[in-house]
């Protein structure tokens, strides 16, 4: 098998039917037709039952937040996959739906007339319970595949409270799976005609890709860059040649163009990390065969990479997956304030009555109209991109928790803000950033202090010594939507 079985897990008892037209791949996650584990996995069932494949690629218009920036950049994403399949010969059927519950009932005529189903394994957002959804009414095996990171969420059944510990795990055993890589090229291992779709879905499901006539939030405006697989590899090209050189010097200084900014492509997976990863050791000249052995832990030496290129696969790897390790493992929902360390809960009910120096609503905080011009700088640059640098992130976090009245209150004003303007939030990645604001993944900072307790405490002052800002507050003193496109 090309996929490794640890990637596999099957969500209902149903049988693998053989008179089944085509085999379906339900794409939901990992919307790219290159390095997905999942589209390897419904490849391996094409062939083995002399079928051809179906790309099934869909868009909801119900869910929370669905906006033109998030709607957008999902269609700019569909755009390159449709022109993608046609020119290999695959049949890709793409619904857009044009009113909450127009798609009932499509995925299960779809999957009447399939083999089986595969789909992608992301524990983000809503997917999970989609998935759930659909195991109890599909008639045919549906198999859910990860292709999220790495090291496969299922692999260990521990949480790791830390990055330390979590780093320290991957160096004993992920070796193994540098070697288990999905297929740069995997539909030419396809070997039957194109499907058919059933007769008369088209018709009963129209598709309405106008961003105008949908639904959604439209005073939420397209991204500040593109969507799609096309994009994803071409900002990959440029941050390699031009950004990590000088990385990670530069990735806190939000003047420059310092960051990775793939957040929001491995997302909606325009990108996946072994096709990052790949592209860091290509320029390396690296190979698993020069990882060093496990070094306690520590965050450079053990790739043997250079010094930039180590502290981005860090960020990449250790940093990123942790936040999966945690929503894959955990029942609980991602905004769970509960799901906080013992300690930071402590610290923060110790604290919760102290007064404040000042309290903003999600409203005002919404409109950037607090006293911080640093903060309401990285908030103007949210709302106009898409997307905020993301060294201020953490203080733009760290601001609103001083400035709510309960921690409560700014793990909501945290979501819906995030959620509502970032391209990369409602992910484990985006949740994994909120609730370090809080304390997860960190641990106990003296000196005690007002509100925070032993939480890490930042500010706006601090943050202005450490990097240079007043370039950045000019650029976003305003909300006003970027030219950039």
């Amino acid at each position: 098998m090309t996929v490794p079985l640890v990637r596999i897990r099957r969500l209902n008892e149903q049988p693998v039917v053989a008179r089944g037209s085509y085999v379906l791949y339900w794409m939901t996650a990992a919307r790219r037709l290159e390095a997905n584990f999942a589209l390897d996995r419904a490849i391996e069932l094409a062939r083995e039952k002399r079928r051809p494949l179906l790309i099934f690629e869909a868009l909801r218009c119900d869910y929370r937040w669905a906006s033109d920036r998030l709607h957008q950049f999902i269609l700019e994403g569909m755009e390159v996959n449709r022109r993608k399949c046609k020119s290999a010969g695959v049949t890709y059927f793409s619904y857009v739906e044009p009113r909450p519950g127009a798609g009932k009932g499509l995925l299960e005529m779809l999957a009447h007339e399939a083999c089986a189903v595969v789909t992608d394994d992301a524990p983000m957002f809503f997917l999970s319970r989609m998935r759930a959804c659909a195991a109890a009414r599909i008639e045919v095996c549906l198999e859910a595949v990860d292709s999220n990171g790495l090291y496969p969420m299922w692999a260990t059944e521990k949480v790791f409270p830390t990055a330390f510990s979590f780093r320290t795990h991957l160096q004993k055993t992920l070796r193994p799976h540098l070697d288990e890589l999905p297929l740069d090229q995997p539909f030419e291992r396809l070997t039957a005609k194109r499907a058919p779709l059933p007769e008369g879905i088209e018709k009963r499901w129209p598709s309405q890709p106008s961003l105008p006539l949908l639904p959604i939030d439209h005073t939420v405006g397209p991204a500040a860059f593109t969507g799609g697989s096309e994009a994803a590899q071409a900002r990959l090209k440029h941050f390699l040649q031009n950004v990590l050189p000088s990385w990670p010097d530069s990735r806190n200084q939000p003047e420059v163009d310092g960051s990775s900014r793939l957040s929001p492509y491995l997302h909606f997976g325009h990108i996946g990390s072994h096709q990052v990863f790949a592209a860091v050791a290509k320029q390396e000249d690296w190979t698993p065969a020069k990882l060093g052995k496990s070094n306690g832990g520590k965050k450079i030496g053990w790739w043997k990479m250079s010094p930039q290129a180590e502290a981005f696969v860090d960020q990449s790897v250790t940093w990123r997956e942790i936040g999966f390790n945690f929503a894959s493992h955990r029942s609980e929902a991602p905004d769970d304030y509960e799901t906080l360390p013992r300690w930071a809960l402590a610290t923060l009910a110790k604290h919760e009555n102290d007064p404040r120096p000042v309290v903003y609503s999600t409203a005002q905080l919404d409109e950037a109209q607090t006293h911080d011009l640093l903060w309401n700088a990285s908030m103007n640059q949210l709302k106009r991109e898409g997307w905020m640098h993301g060294y201020l992130r953490m203080l733009w976090g760290k601001k609103i928790l001083e400035w709510s009245a309960t921690p409560r209150e700014a793990l909501k004003s945290m979501e819906q803000l995030m959620n509502r303007y970032a391209v990369d939030g409602r992910d484990p990645n985006s949740y994994s950033g909120i609730f370090w604001v809080l304390g997860r993944y960190d641990r106990p900072w003296g000196p005690e202090r007002k509100i925070f307790g032993t939480v890490r405490y930042m500010s706006s002052a601090n943050t202005a010594k450490k990097v240079q800002v007043t370039r950045y507050i000019e650029n976003y003193q305003s909300p006003l939507r970027s030219i950039l496109r």
